[in-house]
């Protein structure tokens, strides 16, 4: 029975880490419990009368949300691994009496110790296969620090290479070039560093599926709102005259139709063409008005 207890820590332990693995170094649509709770969070926030205040903070309080899940479930589980060999696989500070420390708590205890690398010293592992687990768990704790910190600077220059392309498409609709200004060099370059641009989106949703969960703020800065009319830009290039504009319109329509393959096939799951699910998207992120 002692072991079967270890045996369940260990299992949560592996879950934890797999999860983290999926969803900072490999992720996949399959992808673990953190993308279910971003999802899930994300739902929950648009149920709120202050919706757009409550999107903003969807995004944010997930990450906090999934980083306390990894931690805890790796606390808990190591703790279950202990629990059963106390207090006789452990040597106690002289002040301490081992048979009043024996039970969850003072696993518990010893776990977060461990995974925080305090190093406390007061109740230390005695076996040797303990001496050996006990160490791996402070790296898996040095890891998970890491982890939380490469996780926040990957999402945010994502998000801001979404905003900038966003306040790219906002400044090209406040000027609404038309047939006549796209149809030449310059409308060729326009058009081609937005095909550009929307691949980048297009990795930055796969590679950072959670930067879907953060809300763009501002309408001129949301990719929601705007990318309706980076395709009215390519069907109007598509009509041009000059050879080198209408390949990179239809350069800018395959990239758009791409990112509305990912936003679909991960997020929206419409089944629709991709109007409809620009449309969706919009709406997803309350923009559904503009």
């Amino acid at each position: 029975m002692k072991w079967l207890v270890s045996l369940i820590g260990a299992a949560l332990v592996m879950v934890a880490l797999r999860d983290l693995f999926h969803t900072l170094w490999h992720p996949t649509r399959r992808g673990g419990l953190s993308r279910h709770v971003m999802s899930a969070l994300w739902k929950l926030s648009q149920q709120f009368p202050l919706r757009k205040g409550a999107a903003g903070l969807a995004g944010p309080l997930a990450m906090v949300t999934v980083v306390a899940m990894w931690a805890g479930t790796v606390t808990l589980g190591w703790a279950l691994i202990y629990w059963p060999h106390l207090p006789d696989a452990f040597s106690f500070a002289a002040d301490l009496k081992p048979a009043e420390h024996g039970g969850l708590v003072d696993a518990l205890y010893i776990s977060l110790v461990t995974v925080a690398t305090l190093g406390l010293g007061d109740i230390a592992p005695a076996e040797p296969w303990l001496r050996i687990v006990t160490p791996a768990e402070a790296l898996v704790g040095f890891v998970l620090l890491t982890a939380t910190v490469s996780w926040v600077l990957e999402i945010y220059p994502a998000l801001t290479r979404r905003r900038a392309l966003a306040l790219r498409l906002s400044q090209l609709q406040r000027n609404d070039p038309s047939l006549q200004e796209l149809d030449s060099s310059a409308g060729a370059a326009i058009l081609d560093g937005l095909a550009a641009e929307v691949a980048r989106i297009c990795v930055d949703f796969l590679q950072y599926a959670e930067s879907y969960y953060f809300h763009d703020g501002a309408d001129h800065t949301s990719l929601a709102t705007r990318v309706r009319y980076a395709a009215e830009l390519a069907a109007r290039g598509g009509n041009a005259r000059h050879a080198e504009v209408r390949l990179a319109a239809s350069l800018l329509t395959t990239a758009l139709a791409d990112l509305a393959d990912i936003l679909d096939e991960r997020f929206l799951h419409t089944g629709g063409t991709v109007q409809d699910i620009y449309r969706a998207y919009a709406e997803d992120h309350d923009r559904s008005q503009m």
